[in-house]
């Protein structure tokens, strides 16, 4: 990918349409104006109306066009949108008439908003949020990518950021004179308290819960259960469609098998999962492993009971938790009196009570997601740099206390500033630009 190249994309929708943007972005923007445009270069930053050709001078379509010149542009170079009727045949004449110009080739996935990047438009947190807002579902992810990408979790790391540029020249203080009798003593007590602070800070941070990554990519419930006690048919009552193969042979279920549903504002992944027994049959015993594994990893796990034949052993899950919900099935069927104690009862073959149990399930997501009012993690990218830069911290704080030395501690620090300025992008980062723009669009 060449900063030297112009390039050129579709920035709406697919055809057919009203309308489509077609955007440009280079230093062969007057060029093009000039050879394609009856208007050629128009004035900056109005919409002018013209017509636009192909070298031969046949005419592609009239419309608008708009030139923002750079440095004060979205990419930060000169850029061009063409607003032309949404047409295939416009399209794909307006794009094979741009890219047949030297110099001038389509634009790379994100290539647009990466430009931005490099130009210091934005930051890399920023960049994300404009892909996390093209793909916003609910108004949940839309609210948390637009904080993205106003700048909200950039102010964040670049208040931790300075904070530790401060700790890093007290502890330099010690390292610059260590002759010095008082200085160690003067400066290393503020030091452990400004690292403590910081410490505490990050590590709630990180114990969020996952919450704003849930909020990106779904919270999942699983449902859980002996064989044949209804959860393949609630699963499909909570799809409003046969997403999962139901019988009456116990073992029907192999794999799990997940739905995505909007649920208290929040995408969710609804996994049916097969039941969970003792067997001998390969096939099923490696559907029970990932049953087990879908629950271990679940925001909430369903237990399900058959009524009419409580098995009551799923109850003794290890990854059953206080705010699970045990939901006894058949209820049309003669209830056994010895049922556990349940949250609902249902039927989930008539539909019985599975309205009820869907309002909980939604109330119970909506309330996990608003037990943290502004994450300030939103992708496993994020925690993980997090995770190294608060290692650092801790081992500089443990330096500073057991006396190890300040030359320690301070390249802990700068370890740590690094790993910190990684998140917005600010150091060390080409690494992961490929796999941050591959997201996109391309035409963003």
């Amino acid at each position: 990918m060449s900063e030297r190249d112009t390039i050129c994309a579709l920035a709406s929708g697919q055809p057919p349409a009203a309308i489509c943007i077609i955007r440009l972005s280079g230093d062969r923007i007057w060029k093009l104006a000039g050879a394609l445009l009856d208007c050629g270069l128009p004035e900056p930053r109005r919409a002018t109306l013209t017509r636009f050709r192909d070298e031969d001078g046949h005419l592609i379509d009239e419309g608008l066009v708009v030139f923002m010149p750079g440095p004060h542009s979205y990419t930060g170079e000169d850029t061009l949108e063409l607003y032309l009727h949404g047409g295939s045949a416009v399209i794909n004449h307006a794009i094979s008439t741009l890219t047949g110009e030297p110099g001038v080739r389509l634009a790379e996935p994100g290539e647009f908003t990466r430009r931005a990047f490099e130009a210091g438009k934005i930051d890399l947190t920023e960049a994300e949020g404009v892909a996390d807002i093209i793909e916003a579902e609910t108004n949940a992810q839309k609210a948390q990518a637009l904080r993205q990408l106003s700048g909200g979790l950039t102010q964040q790391y670049d208040q931790w950021r300075a904070e530790l540029t401060g700790i890093l020249a007290l502890i330099e203080v010690a390292v610059d004179f260590p002759d010095e009798d008082d200085a160690p003593e003067e400066t290393t007590a503020p030091v452990l308290r400004k690292l403590g602070a910081l410490i505490s800070d990050m590590e709630a941070a990180l114990g969020d819960r996952g919450i704003g990554e849930k909020i990106r990519d779904g919270f999942r419930i699983a449902i859980i259960g002996a064989p044949n006690a209804g959860k393949s048919t609630l699963l499909n009552r909570l799809a409003g469609r046969e997403a999962a193969i139901v019988t009456s042979l116990p073992g029907t279920t192999r794999d799990v098998i997940e739905i995505r549903r909007v649920m208290g504002g929040q995408i969710v992944w609804v996994s049916d999962t097969a039941g969970l027994r003792e067997t001998e049959d390969e096939i099923e015993a490696e559907g029970v492993r990932r049953a087990q594994r879908v629950a271990a990893e679940a925001d909430l796990r369903v237990f399900m009971v058959d009524g009419s034949a409580p098995d009551l052993s799923v109850l003794t899950s290890p990854y059953r938790l206080p705010t699970d919900m045990v939901v006894v099935n058949k209820a049309d069927a003669d209830l056994a009196d010895n049922l556990p104690a349940h949250d609902f009862r249902i039927s989930a073959k008539t539909g019985d009570g599975v309205e009820t149990l869907e309002r909980a399930l939604s109330k119970f997501i909506s309330a996990r997601a608003a037990s943290v009012e502004a994450p300030v993690i939103t992708r496993a990218r994020h925690r993980a740099r997090l995770v190294e830069g608060l290692a650092c911290l801790v081992a500089a704080r443990d330096a500073l206390e057991l006396g190890t030395g300040a030359e320690l501690a301070a390249e802990d620090v700068r370890m740590a500033i690094r790993h910190l300025g990684s998140v917005v992008g600010a150091v060390g980062v080409e690494d992961v630009l490929g796999a941050v723009f591959s997201e996109f669009c391309i035409g963003k």
